[in-house]
């Protein structure tokens, strides 16, 4: 075995390893009792993998402890969906280079199948209670964001006074989130589903987002530098939900967070146009 392919292996043994450690440290502690058979499994299979990798290699490899403390961690605070198809995702690389080994060593063929596999199971197995409500989040993060940033840049123009832009901006917001609530309520209600759960969490990413947008309006003294680090800060909330749903639920990222962007930063472009019509036709400066 050349020095290239010997390295290739040593981190497919080490990628193996940590895995099997992550999944079972995450199966310790998931309530879901089917959830947790199916992560025992997989780790039992990465462990499979990792033994017929030391095989080849002729001696044992360390895990990744930062790997390990990353990916329970991030398990913890952002759910198991999201953590475990990350960290499936970046899987991708160790399956190419399985595919290139498999002439030379055919059980990396077979370790390609099981990783594949895996991805099958992993998405077949979940069953978390924050993904239930992913559609009331989203819907109160769009509104906010849409509604928001379109409203703050007529503002802008209109009132030319960060202060009382802020003032208007939260009342507008805050007033919008409790209708978006209600709405989400009844909505929810026919449907059959827990309706009190979904207008609550509608209502908070709805009331977050505001806060969030009119920040820039407490703290720039200028209306078009608030207004701008407002849009900025619109286009990082889309990307960091947009990428966090993407891999939760295995949409496309790049299609989705481009619609967003687009639809708010139009809309905003809209409304700052409506204001200046509006202050010709009243002839408000």
């Amino acid at each position: 075995m050349d020095t290239k392919t010997r390295h290739t292996v040593e981190g497919a043994a080490k990628n193996e390893i940590s895995e099997y450690f992550i999944y079972r440290a995450i199966a310790s502690r998931t309530k879901n009792e089917h959830n947790r058979k199916v992560l025992e499994e997989i780790a039992e299979q990465e462990k499979g993998h990792y033994e017929q990798w030391t095989k080849i290699l002729g001696k044992e490899i360390a895990p990744s402890r930062i790997k390990i403390w990353f990916y329970t961690t991030l398990s913890s605070l952002l759910g198991l969906s999201f953590s475990l198809k990350l960290m499936e995702k970046g899987e991708g690389l160790s399956q190419q280079l399985y595919q290139e080994l498999s002439g030379e060593y055919p059980e990396a063929l077979d370790i390609f199948k099981d990783e594949q596999r895996h991805e099958k199971e992993l998405l077949n197995m979940i069953d978390e209670h924050l993904l239930q409500y992913m559609s009331s989040f989203v819907l109160g993060l769009n509104d906010a964001l849409v509604e928001l940033t379109g409203a703050l840049a007529g503002l802008t123009l209109a009132l030319n006074d960060t202060r009382l832009i802020a003032i208007v901006g939260l009342i507008t917001g805050i007033a919008a989130s409790f209708s978006m609530a209600a709405s989400e309520y009844l909505s929810t209600e026919e449907e059959g589903g827990n309706a009190i759960q979904a207008s609550i969490i509608t209502g908070i990413a709805y009331i977050l987002t505001v806060f969030i947008l009119v920040t820039p309006f407490l703290i720039v003294g200028n209306v078009y530098k608030a207004l701008a680090c407002t849009l900025v800060l619109a286009i990082l909330i889309i990307f960091i939900f947009t990428f966090y749903t993407s891999v939760a639920k295995g949409i496309a990222f790049k299609r989705r967070f481009f619609k967003m962007a687009t639809i708010s930063l139009g809309v905003a472009a809209l409304s700052f146009g409506v204001s200046i019509v509006v202050k010709k036709i009243f002839g408000v400066e």
